[in-house]
């Protein structure tokens, strides 16, 4: 593939306009990014060329093929992914591909590249702008051949008429397809035909990465521009009493201090306020910073205290909660039952901290509109967010989209981006803006702290016939909404209504909640906490009932079967996608839990202080299985040797980035188990950076993370979340497997295990 082209706003307006100069193809938005009634109808140009609402494939008359990347790239491959799969039905040459960075845009549907969507909700849109190419291409050389479409076949970056040897290349084709029609329905190739999809090639930034040439949002520089550092007060809610910034002013490099517009209740994604420094460089805007003298209002959340609010979370989870879900009568099969089980589950708040912190960088033109550079992504949130804090139209905030060092969620947010934005307003010149590390785990959109309380019935044969489940925690919603107190919405299909287990009586509920701190998303969401309190919990019942812990699980699990939580009441559940497309499939969970402990051999007999956990978990409409070989020593000290994981996403754009993805989910996954804890005292967090907050280090990796992608002939699942939630519960049971003791709390380090 050729080098990535990144061009101006101005320049992609000059090209998808240009007389002569290549055939733009463009796809109306399909349901999965829109409600089929706002479908936008592709328009036609003076010159042919098409331009509606989606991704882009422009041929050019030199035969170079480029496509518009209308995701973001943290590292999960997608600017690779998502050309394999146009470049394959379109029958492109890889070399002759060249990708475009689009800008936050509505007429691609969602960009929100989040919630593991960018090939499960768009792999057949995807599939629609090559084969919709490739097609134009053939009817374009039958014309010029004067034969049928039939007689003319797509191979090599040519249309070949096969049975005279004559070809055409696409450069060629260009003028003579630029009036044909999109066809609506293009026939999609055979898979038995594809030479992209399904293979493993190189990440087309991988080189840049690894090199240093890479172009990140803390990256971006432009002419006179400015660099700010900003004070944000320490307590969620609070603002500015009084300011002294004289001492600011003297540092040698600051240029001015600002006041930033107070924080808005409820957050959104807008700024926090405090007080901006402004210098010539970076160093100076945080050493100003550092000068600045200010007393602060700490506002109504100053109270808040992570140790009394998880005893009022624990309380919350074990007293009658909202029912979500109900099956049976659980409560008589609590009666009925030859004996129960119970337990209490609790784990903290998380930050995302990637490894590129946020970082933003805005100017103003000179027709009141924005250009803002940020490794967002969601660049459609930053043009919203942009645009609500300066009060211009959503269309006059110019988007563009950097490479991410990390994301995890918390770069959907537009945040930053706006800070930028009301910063170089403010001061008539470009403005960066790098948050500190400190600043992005002490500021963040955190992830929900949250408490579980299980009970289980069983019969004297140690099946579980009654199931009960409550889950408390602080709402997403309550960044949207300051009346959100507890779980609710999507969230409910996030690991807790989507229980497959074969139990006749269930009953789910949630408690209250009540949010202190921003709450956002992170990697795999809710699907963390309630993977760690079932999973942890049928191993407790497994052992009680003198079974095997996989044996167990597949007996819970049941006969192969198809569920559908809104039979038993649930209103989520399949992550917006339908059950018959997707289905919640017993028989390839329990496929992949056998694959896994095959993996590893489970069963086999372990050196001493060794322990072998197993759990499995679908989410994101992919189902991962993990096992956690550890040990520990005379000290108490846990050590994860290897971990096993095996993973049924469906088709598989390309095999290498999903392993990366498990390899990845399986630290990621550990340093929540192990270290993953934010703390509140007095309002504000106490934790800032890796020293308080550390992530695991090369010294305690796995020394194999062996990963196996399930052969499944089914539409694409999610890849970049669903390998985090089972790595918690598979390391718990295997710390009990080695020592006899269990652990129902995070992180471990909490209980002397690191």
């Amino acid at each position: 593939m050729s080098s990535i082209d990144r061009i101006s706003r101005r320049e992609f307006l000059k090209r998808t306009g240009q007389a002569g100069g290549g055939i733009v193809l463009a796809l109306s938005v399909t349901t999965a990014c829109q409600p089929a009634a706002e479908t936008t109808t592709p328009m036609q140009t003076s010159d042919g060329s098409s331009i509606a609402a989606n991704v882009y494939v422009n041929i050019r008359d030199d035969g170079i093929v480029e496509i518009y990347c209308h995701r973001s790239e943290m590292g999960q491959g997608i600017r690779t992914c998502l050309p394999q799969v146009i470049a394959d039905e379109l029958e492109a040459d890889w070399d002759k591909v060249k990708l475009i960075q689009a800008l936050g845009d509505e007429k691609y549907g969602s960009q929100n590249t989040d919630g593991s969507t960018s090939i499960r909700r768009q792999f057949d849109m995807l599939r629609k702008a090559g084969a919709s190419a490739r097609e134009m291409l053939i009817t374009a050389a039958a014309g010029v051949w004067q034969v049928s479409v039939d007689e003319c076949v797509a191979r090599d970056h040519a249309i070949h008429h096969e049975s005279s040897g004559r070809s055409l290349g696409y450069g060629e084709l260009v003028a003579h397809a630029a009036d044909i029609e999109v066809p609506e329905d293009p026939v999609f190739k055979s898979p038995d035909d594809y030479k992209y999809i399904g293979k493993s090639m190189d990440n087309i930034d991988g080189l840049a990465m690894s090199t240093g040439q890479a172009n990140y949002g803390i990256d971006t520089t432009l002419p006179n521009m400015l660099y700010a550092s900003i004070e944000r007060c320490p307590v969620y809610g609070g603002s500015v009493k009084s300011l002294d910034s004289t001492a600011a002013r003297a540092v040698t490099g600051v240029i001015d201090v600002i006041s930033m517009p107070e924080p808005t209740s409820p957050p959104f994604f807008n700024p926090l306020g405090g007080v901006a420094v402004l210098a010539s460089n970076t160093w100076s805007a945080q050493q100003g910073r550092a000068a600045l003298e200010i007393e602060w209002d700490l506002g109504p959340n100053a109270q808040y205290d992570s140790e009394k609010y998880r005893e009022e979370l624990m309380a919350s989870c074990c007293k009658e909660g909202t029912s979500v879900l109900n099956r049976g009568d659980a409560e008589a099969g609590f009666v009925a039952a030859e004996s129960t089980h119970s337990a209490e589950y609790y784990a903290p708040h998380l930050a995302q901290a990637p490894m590129e912190p946020p970082a933003a960088t805005a100017q103003m033109n000179e027709d009141g509109s924005c250009d803002v550079w940020s490794c967002t992504q969601n660049p459609q949130s930053v043009q919203e967010t942009v645009a609500g804090v300066l009060g211009i139209e959503k269309e006059q905030v110019h988007a563009y989209v950097t490479l991410l060092g990390g994301g995890f969620g918390r770069k959907s947010k537009g945040d930053f981006a706006a800070e930028a934005a009301w910063l170089a307003r403010a001061t008539g010149r470009p403005v960066h803006v790098t948050w500190t590390r400190e600043d992005d785990i002490r500021h963040g959109y955190y992830h929900s702290v949250s408490a579980q309380h299980l009970k289980a019935g069983m019969d004297e044969n140690g099946t579980v016939t009654s199931w009960l489940h409550r889950s408390a925690f602080p709402s997403i919603g309550s960044t949207f909404s300051p009346d959100s107190t507890g779980p609710g919405g999507f969230e409910l299909g996030l690991g807790l209504v989507d229980n497959p287990y074969a139990i006749p009586n269930m009953r789910l509920e949630t408690g209250d909640a009540k949010a202190y701190i921003r709450i956002g998303w992170l990697r795999s969401v809710c699907n963390v906490y309630h993977a760690f309190a079932v999973g942890s919990f049928v191993d407790e019942l497994a052992h009680l009932a003198g079974e095997d812990p996989k044996d167990y699980l597949l007996a819970l699990l049941g006969p192969a079967r198809k569920i559908d939580p809104a039979v038993d009441g649930a209103q989520y559940g399949n992550y917006g996608q339908s059950l018959d497309t997707h289905p919640i499939d017993t028989g390839r969970i329990a496929a992949v839990l056998e694959k896994v402990a095959d993996m590893a051999g489970w069963g086999r007999e372990l050196a001493a202080g060794h322990g072998l956990g197993i759990a499995v978990h679908r989410s994101f409409l992919t189902t991962v299985g993990t096992v956690a070989e550890v040990s520990v020593d005379d000290s108490g000290k846990l050590r994860v040797h290897e971990l096993w994981t095996a993973i049924d996403a469906g088709r598989v754009i390309n095999p290498d980035r999903v392993t990366a993805q498990m390899e990845g989910a399986g630290i990621f996954g550990m340093s929540l188990t192990m270290y993953g804890e934010i703390t509140a005292k007095n309002g504000a967090v106490v934790q800032g950076n890796f020293d308080t907050y550390p992530v695991i280090r090369m010294n305690e990796a796995p020394t194999e993370i062996n990963v196996h992608i399930m052969d499944v002939d089914a539409p694409p699942g999610g890849v970049g979340e669903p390998g985090v939630p089972p790595v918690a519960p598979a390391i718990v049971n295997a710390y009990f497997a080695a020592s006899g003791n269990r652990v129902r709390e995070l992180p471990l380090r909490n209980a002397g295990l690191s």
